[in-house]
């Protein structure tokens, strides 16, 4: 039987205690040098921006000009009385409130269809055209989207009057009460397979082991996506739920390239108005108070959000 090693006293070997404490030293070093990029790119690209955009919230000027006037919370005044704010603030609303029910509830419907064994054999070419649309640039689709709303030969107004509706027949986004929602009618068009391929992956990695004891037990598939599906892709469906929330308080390029935000503000959001009084009006102090509002809600949502799923946290 061996016996135990001896036992080397530290004031014996003093070179070898200083190269272990440097080594010790080092290893506590190495996890914040590779934290430092990170940390350097955050705070030159988001957190240094938001600090100066307060900042600018603050002030008057335009792009081009030199002098910047302090004028305190006046902009933050007039942005509490600004009507064109809460009519944008509304169709934000509408935005987020659709593009929930579309992009993560219709969604996660989808995929749990798609995953169902009576689909397997067509699955995989469902889910290719659904996904198609998210391929395509958002420009193209706003071109596209154009023509199908335009009222003259626009293809919905088309198949209204080929089946008798033509006095259903509308000005789809010339009009101040339906154009705010052509613009969200195309972005879950264009929007949905993306989310839908994020609940298909997370329902992929479900044990089927669940789902077979559920049935045993008599569950129907009702019962099992209920009961297995949703609990499993909760996590999943925070993130989905976190994108889409705050999707819908920043989308620019849907409205602004098929309507303008128009006719008059009629179907204008925050992130419209806000590059229309920052680049169309010179107004960058105003612009800047508005993008802080948008951070404002986006910040408080995604808090909601965290505590009302319990992300990360066990049952």
């Amino acid at each position: 039987m061996k016996g135990n090693p001896p036992i080397v006293k530290p004031e014996l070997f003093p070179e070898v205690t200083v190269v272990q404490t440097r080594r010790a030293g080092m290893n506590g070093i190495v996890p914040y040098l590779y934290v430092i990029p990170c940390i350097l790119l955050l705070g030159i690209f988001v957190y240094i921006p938001l600090v100066v955009n307060f900042y600018y919230s603050t002030l008057n000027f335009s792009a081009f000009s030199p002098a910047k006037t302090f004028v305190g919370l006046q902009n933050y005044r007039e942005l509490i009385a600004d009507p064109v704010i809460r009519t944008a603030l509304i169709n934000n609303v509408w935005y987020c409130v659709i593009s929930v029910i579309f992009q993560v509830g219709l969604s996660l419907c989808i995929a749990a269809v798609l995953e169902d064994k009576l689909f397997r054999r067509v699955s995989t070419v469902l889910r290719t055209m659904y996904f198609l649309p998210v391929l395509i640039s958002m420009t193209v689709v706003a071109l596209l989207f154009s023509f199908v709303y335009h009222p003259k030969i626009g293809l919905i107004n088309a198949g209204l009057k080929m089946i008798g509706l033509g006095n259903l027949a509308h000005a789809w986004t010339g009009a101040t009460d339906t154009a705010i929602f052509s613009a969200i009618a195309m972005s879950q068009w264009h929007s949905m397979g993306y989310t839908m391929m994020l609940f298909i992956v997370a329902i992929q990695g479900i044990s089927e082991d669940l789902y077979e004891a559920a049935e045993i037990d008599g569950a129907g598939r009702l019962r099992r996506f209920i009961h297995v599906t949703l609990p499993q892709v909760r996590e999943m469906a925070f993130v989905t739920m976190v994108t889409t929330v705050t999707g819908a308080f920043l989308v620019f390029n849907d409205v602004y390239i098929l309507t303008g935000g128009g006719p008059g503000n009629a179907s204008t959001t925050l992130a419209v108005y806000m590059y229309k009084n920052g680049f169309a009006l010179d107004k960058m102090g105003y612009a800047s108070t508005i993008a802080v509002l948008m951070l404002i809600i986006c910040m408080i949502l995604a808090l909601i959000q965290n505590n009302a799923f319990r992300s990360g946290k066990g049952d």
